[in-house]
């Protein structure tokens, strides 16, 4: 009998073991991404450079999580409407966050990043209007502002490496072809993010109003409206969005929105959710 009972309870032991190495090995961790196309690729691709994940031959900046090839530690994607990843950063383990959207929510990318991408200028942030509005004056005269020596200094101060200058040779902020007595008494009306966006364009407005140009700024939380609303004509431009995500917008939605320049760079970063250091993905 007692022979009996300590062969029972071998069998329990070890069949206890099993449940928790299994237990252990089905531990998943959970990572926030962004769902808009052009940004979850971006995730993605920070991932596997990270080496946490391995994509499928030939996805790129339009990657998904079924491109996913290789996923070792089992990581488990949440997909997330950009603007609401530093909501959802308390449920999680990780979120990969838009750095508009981290300063917006008080984070501080330099600091509270876990790692970032490259400051790659393939997602540089843009100033954009409808097609064939961007030779008239007063979008070059916004253009010129934005290209400034003025923005890129206070870009390089207010956000340290946060927010990235990518404008090659800054002007002094005023167009030669323009004629700025003819603009004089106008507005040009600009649809963009809270941070870093419409903080940028405070300067561009400072300088414009050396000429007596009025610059009004809009501001949006998403990424949809500022597009619709270049596209009906209700303002004269945007800035919000990288080149990659407006090629994807103008294909999905029939909109006819071009690039006139590239402004900054905000290096997309993995934040700490539930984790404070990115060991436990390999744990």
């Amino acid at each position: 009998m007692k022979k009996t009972i300590s062969i029972i309870l071998s069998v329990v032991l070890v069949f206890t073991s099993i449940i928790a190495l299994s237990s252990c090995s089905s531990k998943k961790i959970t990572i926030a991404i962004p769902n808009d196309t052009t940004n979850e690729a971006r995730a993605l691709l920070l991932l596997e450079d990270l080496g946490y994940i391995k994509l499928k031959d030939g996805a790129g900046i339009t990657a998904t999580i079924l491109d996913i090839e290789e996923n070792p530690y089992n990581i488990e994607f949440n997909e997330v409407e950009a603007a609401q990843l530093p909501n959802v950063l308390p449920d999680v383990d990780y979120a990969v966050i838009n750095s508009n959207y981290a300063i917006s929510a008080g984070l501080d990318p330099m600091k509270d990043a876990l790692d970032l991408e490259g400051s790659s200028s393939a997602y540089g942030n843009i100033l954009a209007v409808k097609e064939g509005n961007e030779n008239s004056d007063i979008i070059k005269a916004l253009k010129a502002a934005l290209e400034s020596k003025k923005v890129a200094d206070f870009i390089t101060s207010k956000y340290g490496g946060a927010v990235i200058s990518v404008v090659d040779n800054p002007t002094d902020g005023f167009a030669a072809d323009v004629d700025y007595e003819a603009l004089a008494g106008s507005t040009v009306t600009v649809a963009a993010s809270p941070a870093p966006h419409a903080e940028i364009l405070a300067v561009a407005k400072e300088i414009l109003a050396e000429k007596n140009i009025t610059l009004k700024i809009e501001e949006f939380t998403d990424y949809v409206q500022p597009n619709n609303v270049v596209e009906s004509g209700e303002v004269d431009a945007n800035y919000f969005q990288h080149y990659p995500y407006l090629e994807d917008f103008n294909k999905e939605n029939g909109t006819h929105i071009v690039s006139v320049s590239t402004i900054h760079v905000e290096p997309l970063g993995i934040y700490g959710g539930k984790q404070t250091s990115l060991d436990a993905i390999k744990k």
